[in-house]
Formats: structure tokens, C-alpha cells, sequence
């Protein structure tokens, strides 16, 4: 509903009474609980009122603000106005942030309010995937529901529930209200329809506002208190929750001998180069999720044999080829993801970072730095860089590699979920392409074209055209025997190639006209075609489409003021796969990248659009070089230049 930003009046403060009695309200609507010490009687009031004054306060905290709102929703911009509640959290710093709307009867909390306080409604799971659409606006389909049946109780049709994605089951990203009765629910595959239409989320106008303009703020790692799993995942929650980065506990043995590394190599069926091949491998290995531990050790290991893989291959360079500092997108993308064992689809579902007992990429890095094996430091207070790597380390000098997944194995993903591919494993680099133009004669032109045993609806090249009009002319014996160069005009050509133009009257009246003018005017009643031949692929085996050659096209803009990016589309005639490019570029570029549909396209063939960081022209087009393309099939936009006054 907030993918347009809302028009809000000024805000007013809320009185004490009615913001009891609103947050009473919610209180009673979604069924909350109200916290009572374990240790107080039946009768003890205190206890319960001091829970209640507690509760409202996290509910609708006592700086609570209201305002009113308007906004259109749907397809036919239906205009929806209704009320929005604005505090801030304790722990927040006094950022201000919309923690309620109402609409109608109806309460919708924000995720702000459910990231403070968790369980006040029922949470669904879905793929990461499923919740990134949600992001954009896109209802839940009941085939997406993950984790059950049984789905929890209270998510019945018309309850206010909470959607978090499979891979951070405990952070909340989206709020919708059930169309269906989800609880009831036997199964989900088979079925049909939408089962929670999409309300807000994280991302929208509403995550975004902020009374001082601030940016929304992003969703946290993990929170413990949404976390219902019970067994082992939750007892390892509890776990990891008072882990120190100091001790050993909740990640890698990064104690363990090589012997002891080595024994479980081969209690994977995998050791070194003696390991046997990938196929029978995968047959071997039990295709299961992974634990926490194996996870953490995957993942540490993963980043050792990237080091010796850069001791190995870059021997005669003082820091092996690595250029310090190193990023956190550069680790992983250099000498951790590379280097994962993921040889089956559970095992690559399983090694994400978000399920490791570190939880990201910058405590991770910490933990090597706890090691002795890097030395980080912070960077911009929301990063770590690895200043220097000790290749000298008892663990990377002792470490013992293991076989990697082939890259063109199904099961070789990267760690956000999209196919991992190097430059080895992306079959458009190195491609040779030819672009073929050919003519495809209107229906005027069968005449001619039949008299000379010609296909009337063949394709044709511009030369293969002249050349049946001139074997035309000289079967019907039209041309001038005083002028060669002349032809005469007949019934048939005049009908197919002359129109009511001065010097198609002038050629009638003469009765003949130039070869060369007539040539051209065959070319002119043709439509034009085109066919992207790739490697040694056959001409007759391609099928053209109908229009001019596309362009790959390069733009150029200016964001935020002064901040310069650089987009390209139109990749995939061309054979190319936006994310393998983007993948490239980023490192490159050494900027963030990103791969989104390009706005306007069709929704039946998307056109993807790979955006880089910085004016990086000559890298993109050197990057397509790699993949075939020319020069003279790539067009430059450059929106940055000022308009000329």
C-alpha cells in the first residue's frame, strides 16, 4: 500500500489517556499477553499493573505522536486515508519512526514495532525470493507458505500476520492480513490463490519515513524473542546468544590439527586431489541441511584455502595478488565463496553467511583477527577491512585442500541464493558472435520474385535482393539495349516498387529508370530482419527476428547530487547473463553492483538491467569486448553533462 509515499498532516502529540487506551486496544485486538513476574501471587495487582504500564509503553511508547494520512492503493488508485502512530523505541537514540497505522477499524503494526516486540502476531515463513517480490508490492500466494502445515492459530482470515523470509526466520520484513484461513490449512502445494495481501514492508514509504529525513533503518541479523523453534535450533539460539568472540564455542575448531581436518575429509568421502570425482561424490554425500558447526567450519575453511589459493597462483607478488585493504564484498568474493563445498542443492541452501553462528561477514572477520590469522579494522563504523592476512599462520601453512564443486555442477550457488559464476563458468566470455542482417520481401514483391524461382517469404540478404531483381528484368528482357543501365518499366515493376513520387511519375512517363535506383527501391520494399549468430552456429539454423539490430546501451547518470552511475541493458541478445556481468563489474569496479528489470519492460520478457557504481564506461565495454560484442553494437548515453545554456 506505501509503494507511493503517503500525504501526511502535521503531527500531533498523543495524550496519555488515549495513547492507554489505543495501546488497551491493541492489546485486546491481537490477544497479547500481558507479562506477569513469575514469582507473584494471583492476587498480587502491583505485578500486573506494573506489566501492563510496561507493556503499553513498548506497544505505543509514552513520546507517541499521531497524524493523518492519505494515499491510493490498488490498480484503480483507490484513495485510503487513516491514522499513523509515531514514537521511538528505548535503545533507538530518539529516532522517531511510524510504529502503527490504522486504516478503518483495523491496527497494522510496522516492522519497526514488530523488530521491539516480538509475537504480538502470528509470523509466516516464506523463501527469500518470495519475500524480495513482497518488497515490491506483490501479495503472498498460498503455494509460498513454508514451515507447515501446521501454521500457528491465531492466523486465521482477516488476522494481522507478520511474513519473514527462510534464510532470517526470526526478522519480520513484511505485515498483511490474511485472505484466507492459513490455519486451517492441510497442505499448501496444489493449491491456489492469495493467501496474505501485502500491507507494508521493509523498504516501502512508511519503513522509509523519519522526522529528520533519516534514511529507514535496516533490519537487524536476528531476534531472539521471534525465534519459537524448539529442539536444537532453539537451544543453539540460546547458545550463540552468549557466545564471546574470544572462545571457541559456537563457531569453527580453529584449533583443529591438519590430521584431525584431514580425518574428516575423508569421513566426507573428499580428500585433496585423490578425492574421487564430483559426480560420485554427490552420490556419497547425504544431500542434508548442514549444522551450525559444519557451517562455521565450511566457511572458515572456505577462506583458508582462498588465501592458499592466492599463495599458489601468485607466487612472485608481495601480498600474493591480494590488494589491501580488502572489503567485506571482497572476502567473500575472492576467498570465501569461490571456495565453499557446495556439492549438493541442500548442502548450497544451507552455506549462507545469515546461518552461520556469526550471523555476517564483519564478525566473521573479527573472529579471524581473534586468530592471528588477519588484522581488520573498522571502516565507516558499518564495515570491517581486513588490513593484512598472516600467510605465514600455522592454519594456512598446515591447511589441506579439498575438491571443489564443478562450476557448471546446479549446485554451485552463491551465498545470496543466484548462481555462483567466475569467469571460467560463464559460457558468454570468450564468445564469438556475428550479427547478420538480412530483408524479408513485403508481399508486393512476390510477383517478381516468383517469376524468378525465388521463396517470396524467404529472407534475404540486401545483395542476394539486387541481384534477383536484375535476373527479373533480364528473364522478361527489360533491359534497355540502348542503356544498359537503364530498365524498362513493366506492369509488375511499376506495381511493386514505384509509388506516386515526382520521380516515380518522371520514370512512368519515360518509361525506364536507373538499376541502381531500381535496386535500391527493391531493398526499400523489403522489412528488415536480423539474427545473432553465436560461436560456429549456422545461419540456417538461426531463427531472425523481425526489426533492426539491437543496441547494448550504456547510460551514464547522476544520483543524489553528485553521485555517478553507470547502467547497461539490452545484454541478453547478445548471449550475455546480467548477473555473471554484474558479478565481474563489481569486482573491477570494485564498487556494489546490482542487477534489476529495467523499468518499462514487459513483464512477460523482462529486461534486466545491470547498474555499477561510478562512471565505468571503458569497463563495461571492456567486459563485453571479453564476450564478443563490438564497439559499433554498444550506444553511449552520457546524462551527466550539463545542458549547454
Amino acid at each position: 500500500m506505501f509503494k507511493k509515499k503517503p500525504t501526511i498532516k502535521p503531527l500531533s502529540p498523543l495524550k496519555s489517556s488515549d495513547r492507554r487506551r489505543t495501546a488497551d486496544q491493541i492489546i485486546a485486538d491481537f490477544g497479547i499477553e500481558i507479562p506477569v513476574e513469575t514469582d507473584a501471587s494471583p492476587e498480587d495487582k502491583t505485578a500486573s499493573t506494573a506489566g501492563l504500564t510496561a507493556l503499553r509503553k513498548s506497544i505505543l511508547p509514552e513520546n507517541a505522536l499521531s497524524a493523518r494520512f492519505t494515499t491510493t492503493a490498488g490498480p484503480d488508485l483507490k484513495q485510503v486515508s487513516g491514522t499513523i502512530y509515531v514514537g521511538s523505541h528505548e535503545g533507538t537514540g530518539g529516532d522517531q519512526r511510524v510504529l502503527w497505522v490504522k486504516v478503518g477499524d483495523k491496527m497494522y503494526p510496522t516492522v519497526y514495532t514488530l523488530w521491539h516486540n516480538p509475537r504480538i502476531v502470528p509470523l509466516l515463513y516464506t523463501p527469500l525470493v518470495v519475500v524480495e517480490k513482497m518488497q515490491g508490492g506483490a501479495d503472498l500466494m498460498t503455494p509460498g507458505l513454508q514451515r507447515g502445515p501446521p501454521f500457528p492459530k491465531k492466523a486465521t482470515k482477516g488476522a494481522i500476520v507478520a511474513v519473514a523470509s527462510l534464510e532470517a526466520p526470526t526478522v519480520p520484513m513484511a505485515v498483511g492480513e490474511c485472505t484466507i484461513d492459513v490455519s486451517a490449512l492441510g497442505k499448501v502445494q496444489g493449491t491456489k490463490g492469495i493467501a496474505v495481501s501485502t500491507f507494508h514492508w521493509a523498504g516501502d514509504e512508511l519503513w522509509s519515513w523519519s522526522s529528520t529525513g533519516k534514511a529507514g533503518s535496516e533490519p537487524p541479523d536476528i531476534l531472539e524473542g521471534w525465534d519459537d523453534d524448539s529442539g536444537e535450533e532453539a537451544s543453539l539460539a540460546e547458545r550463540t546468544a552468549t557466545v564471546d568472540l574470544d572462545d571457541d564455542e559456537g563457531g569453527v575448531a580453529l584449533e583443529a590439527t591438519p590430521t584431525e581436518r584431514s580425518q574428516a575429509e575423508r569421513s566426507q568421502g573428499v580428500e585433496g586431489e585423490d578425492a574421487p570425482s564430483n559426480n560420485d561424490f554427490i552420490d556419497v554425500l547425504e544431500d542434508k541441511e548442514l549444522t551450525t558447526k559444519e557451517i562455521d567450519e565450511a566457511f572458515k575453511n572456505a577462506f583458508l584455502y582462498g588465501v592458499r589459493y592466492q599463495m599458489d597462483h601468485n607466487k612472485g607478488h608481495p601480498s600474493y595478488g591480494l590488494d589491501f585493504p580488502l572489503s567485506q564484498s571482497n572476502v567473500m568474493d575472492m576467498l570465501v565463496q569461490p571456495f565453499l563445498p557446495t556439492y549438493t542443492p541442500a548442502r548450497t541452501a544451507s552455506l549462507q553467511i545469515k546461518k552461520t553462528s556469526w550471523k555476517n561477514l564483519r564478525k566473521f572477520i573479527r573472529h579471524l583477527d581473534k586468530q592471528k590469522i588477519v588484522k581488520c579494522k573498522d571502516r565507516d563504523g558499518n564495515e570491517v577491512v581486513i588490513l593484512d592476512i598472516d600467510f605465514k599462520d600455522r592454519q594456512v601453512e598446515s591447511f589441506v585442500p579439498y575438491r571443489l564443486p564443478k562450476k557448471d555442477t546446479p549446485a554451485a550457488a552463491s551465498t545470496n541464493g543466484k548462481p555462483a559464476a567466475s569467469l571460467s563458468a560463464e559460457s558468454s566470455v570468450g564468445q564469438r558472435l556475428k550479427l547478420v542482417s538480412v530483408l524479408r520481401p513485403k508481399e508486393k514483391l512476390a510477383p517478381i520474385l516468383s517469376a524468378s524461382k525465388a521463396d517470396p517469404r524467404g529472407l534475404y540478404t540486401p545483395a542476394e535482393l539486387k541481384q534477383l531483381l536484375i535476373a527479373y528484368v533480364e528473364a522478361e528482357n527489360l533491359i534497355d539495349p540502348k542503356n544498359k543501365r537503364l530498365i524498362r518499366i513493366n506492369p509488375q515493376l511499376a506495381d511493386a516498387l514505384l509509388g506516386s513520387s515526382a520521380a516515380d511519375n518522371a520514370a512512368l512517363s519515360s518509361g525506364t529508370m536507373p538499376r541502381d535506383a531500381l535496386s535500391e527501391r527493391m531493398v526499400a520494399a523489403a522489412s528488415p530482419f536480423h539474427a545473432i549468430i553465436r560461436n560456429d552456429a549456422d545461419i540456417a539454423d538461426a531463427k531472425p527476428k523481425a526489426g533492426a539490430p539491437p543496441k547494448i546501451q550504456i547510460t551514464l547518470e547522476t544520483r543524489s547530487g553528485n553521485k555517478t552511475v553507470t547502467k547497461v541493458h539490452g545484454l541478453e541478445p547478445y548471449y550475455i547473463s546480467p548477473q555473471p556481468l554484474a558479478d565481474e563489474l563489481r569486482k573491477t569496479c570494485a564498487g556494489s553492483t546490482s542487477v534489476d528489470k529495467l523499468q518499462g519492460s514487459s513483464p512477460k520478457a523482462p529486461v534486466m538491467e545491470v547498474m555499477v557504481q561510478g562512471p565505468q564506461k571503458d569497463a563495461i565495454m571492456k567486459a563485453l569486448e571479453k564476450r564478443g560484442v563490438h564497439r559499433n553494437w554498444v550506444e553511449v548515453v552520457d546524462k551527466t553533462k550539463g545542458k549547454k545554456k
